[in-house]
């Protein structure tokens, strides 16, 4: 698939979460390319949204230039609707998030709001969830101490050196899952001391899946 494919999918389904939009809402927004063609197209209509939660600098950066206000969580009494990709998503609706390390503010977003609406292309669409390194953030000092428990569980921890997260973290990219049950492995890693997040969406997995095809977008 080419990256200009690849780009229209996610375009078809980034523009199809518009009509799950309340005009005039406080929208989550998340992160990554799929998320940019949202915001794009939320530039073009000024004023369809009041204000957006956004769930990282990178993301805050492309709402500022879109002109549109960016509010802190705390602020917000009630978020409806948050808006985000994943790297791998199951027709359960369970996620691996994280790639672009923004995990741990997607998950609170995630947490806080209403519905959850995810918007991929159709090749992050997987049967089992584990292809894609599963994401984990962890405090600095614990690192090496998170990943030796992860090791004696069978998996690689990679350290994704050079890469800080918003909130001052370390990634640990963890490769040779196969998730047959992803809510009990976030809960599992998550109680691991040290980790701050894990990039599994399970718990609170997405409502809808919107995905872009070669065809048009499909809904789950």
């Amino acid at each position: 698939m080419s990256a200009s494919q690849a780009d229209t999918r996610k375009r078809r389904a980034a523009e199809a979460a518009l009509q799950h939009i309340p005009a005039g809402s406080v929208l989550g927004i998340g992160t990554g390319s799929t998320v940019r063609f949202l915001i794009e197209a939320l530039a073009a209509q000024p004023g369809r949204i009041r204000a957006a939660v956004s769930s990282s600098n990178a993301t805050t950066a492309l709402l500022d230039a879109a002109g549109i206000p960016v509010l802190d969580l705390n602020e917000v009494t009630a978020l409806s609707l948050y808006i985000d990709g994943a790297d791998e998503a199951t027709r359960a609706h369970h996620l691996i998030k994280g790639g672009g390390g923004a995990l741990t503010r997607e998950k609170i977003i995630a947490a806080a709001a209403t519905r959850f609406i995810c918007i991929i292309d159709e090749s992050k669409l997987v049967g089992t969830l584990g292809t894609f390194p599963l994401p984990i953030e962890v405090i600095p000092m614990a690192r090496t101490l998170v990943a030796r428990r992860i090791e004696a569980r069978g998996a690689r921890p990679v350290w994704r050196q050079g890469f800080i997260t918003d909130n001052g973290n370390h990634i640990l990219d963890v490769h040779g899952l196969s998730i047959a049950d992803p809510p009990a492995l976030e809960s599992e890693l998550a109680s691991l001391t040290g980790v701050v997040t894990v990039g599994l969406f399970a718990k609170r997995p997405a409502d809808v899946l919107l995905i872009g095809t070669d065809q048009g977008t499909v809904t789950l």
